[in-house]
């Protein structure tokens, strides 16, 4: 690297929204300790406080209806280090702006609730299927406000590329609207491919319209970018902004993948909107990842889980019945059952955790699972050690080039216990981003929720259940294939880490749900 290209670089990166942001939130904690600290005459009398504080706190989060690793991660520090730790949790637990989106969010579910009735000949179809979906079809319906479809193809994507090219097939294919979703906007190649057409469209009357989340594209894009796409015709929205305020509602992100398409055509999966997930940018070697494309009545769930985050941004009117499906004969014809569905961090129902317990629990002969982030809660973990002891075939991959590398020492901090039950475990060569289940060529979910505390508790997330659809084989024989550039993890090779690593895994582990 030349003088030249490094002093850029420094540059780019002194003078980026993150490196500002870093610094701004530097500045508050800096700004706390000093007050607290500053007085110190009376530093002795504040200890003490803190630390009954901090005791108080520890007996009140033991008592909180929450997930018990959470609880853990917190109870320790508060009553190792409560000077700090209590401070820490009061700021973290700032709960103003996350009432008030629980409020909006809520009020937007009840309105659109008369929308996402369940079809009573679809009930019936279900319960002469298989009493188990049918079980699980009432509690997504009743309990996270989706209903399942029938009349929908279901086309699988074994990477990333093929995903993108079958999207830009068919935004230039459409009529009506637009509307998209992602946790990631990277510029590059492929977001330059598809602003084009978005922009084309809109200028053609198509309504188009793209929210994404202002943590998960912090920094890849220019400032204020959604104005810029405004100006160009595109409605933008950047949900939930990044500001450098110390508050819990930072933790509550957009991690969906939607695109729809005039209510015909839905795409879903793990791929983001930028050039890594194409392999167009080498950051972590090959970029393993997957999605599904729906064609009709199923559309229906993700046109409608779009416009529920949308509106909490934008006061624009819906007419929402304009908006549904139109059926071809091939839709009609289809087989299988499909549940859109999605999972919020502003209500008291864990979707996604209980989705992946039901197929756990239902498979007979195999149930193959890939995550970037294995971070299973206990729930998880007995599942999927019935299932193993049971004579399940339960397969995990993992990342073996991961983006995060205390994600990696906390997934190995699982392996041997999960080897000990009769999991398998493999680490793919690359990154594998896929977040897929599927079980007994019958069941399989393939989304955007991973296996760690943020997916299942802390993240709006959303993913595709499909049942019988002809899809699944096809996910199982891609999970075959990923297997033969994936390297089995015995005991042996947890035997031959070191001890330092794994203090670190162990230590990781206990604070994995702040992580």
């Amino acid at each position: 690297m030349n003088k030249s290209t490094f002093w850029k670089k420094l540059a780019r990166i002194l003078f980026s929204q993150k490196t500002t942001i870093i610094l701004l939130l530097l500045l508050q904690i800096v700004f706390l300790m000093s007050m607290i600290l500053g007085a110190l005459e009376y530093t002795q009398w504040i200890y003490y406080l803190l630390t009954a504080l901090g005791l108080v706190l520890a007996v009140y989060i033991c008592n909180q209806d929450v997930n018990p690793g959470y609880k853990l991660a917190w109870v320790v520090p508060l009553l190792g280090i409560p000077m700090f730790a209590t401070v820490a949790y009061f700021i973290l637990s700032n709960q103003y702006s996350t009432k008030r989106a629980r409020r909006v969010h809520m009020q937007k579910c009840e309105l659109t609730k008369p929308y996402l009735k369940q079809e009573s000949s679809v009930t019936t179809s279900l319960m002469i299927e298989d009493s188990g979906l049918y079980q699980l079809s009432r509690y997504l319906d009743r309990y996270g406000g989706y209903p399942t479809c029938c009349n929908t193809t279901v086309e699988y994507f074994s990477s990333g590329m093929k995903k993108f090219q079958a999207m830009l097939r068919e935004l230039r294919k459409a009529e009506r609207f637009i509307y998209m979703e992602y946790f990631i906007v990277g510029q590059g190649e492929m977001w330059s491919e598809i602003e084009t057409i978005l922009v084309q469209k809109a200028a053609a009357g198509v309504d188009v319209r793209l929210m994404y989340d202002g943590m998960g594209s912090l920094d890849l894009l220019p400032l204020r970018y959604d104005r810029t796409l405004r100006e160009r015709g595109i409605k933008c929205h950047v949900f939930n902004p990044f500001r450098p305020l110390l508050s819990s509602i930072q933790n509550n992100r957009d991690h969906r993948k939607i695109c729809v398409i005039d209510g015909n055509v839905a795409f879903n999966g793990g791929v983001n909107l930028a050039d890594e997930y194409i392999n167009r940018r080498n950051r972590f070697g090959y970029w393993k990842d997957t999605a599904v494309m729906l064609r009709g009545d199923a559309v229906w769930n993700f046109t409608m889980m779009f416009l529920q985050m949308w509106e909490i941004v934008d006061d624009e009117p819906n007419d929402y019945n304009a908006l549904r499906p139109t059926l071809t004969e091939v839709e009609k014809r289809a087989k299988g059952f499909v549940i859109p569905y999605g999972d919020s961090p502003l209500d008291s129902e864990n979707v996604g955790e209980m989705v992946y317990l039901d197929i756990i629990s239902r498979a007979r002969k195999y149930v193959y699972i890939t995550t970037p982030y294995l971070m299973p809660n206990n729930e998880l973990v007995t599942a999927l050690e019935y299932a193993a002891k049971s004579g399940v075939d339960v397969r995990i991959i993992t990342p073996g080039t991961p983006d995060k590398w205390y994600c990696r020492s906390i997934a190995w901090s699982f392996y041997r216990d999960l080897l000990e039950l009769g999991v398998k475990i493999y680490e793919f060569d690359g990154f594998i981003h896929a977040k897929n289940f599927v079980s007994d060529d019958k069941t399989a979910v393939v989304g955007t929720i991973n296996l760690d505390y943020r997916s299942l508790y802390l993240h709006f997330e959303c993913a595709t259940f499909m049942y019988g659809t002809g899809a699944e084989p096809g996910i199982r024989r891609d999970f075959e294939a990923t297997l033969e550039h994936s390297r089995e993890i015995t005991l042996a090779d947890c035997d031959r880490r070191s001890l330092a690593s794994y203090a670190v895994s162990a230590v990781l582990r206990m604070f994995s749900p702040l992580l």
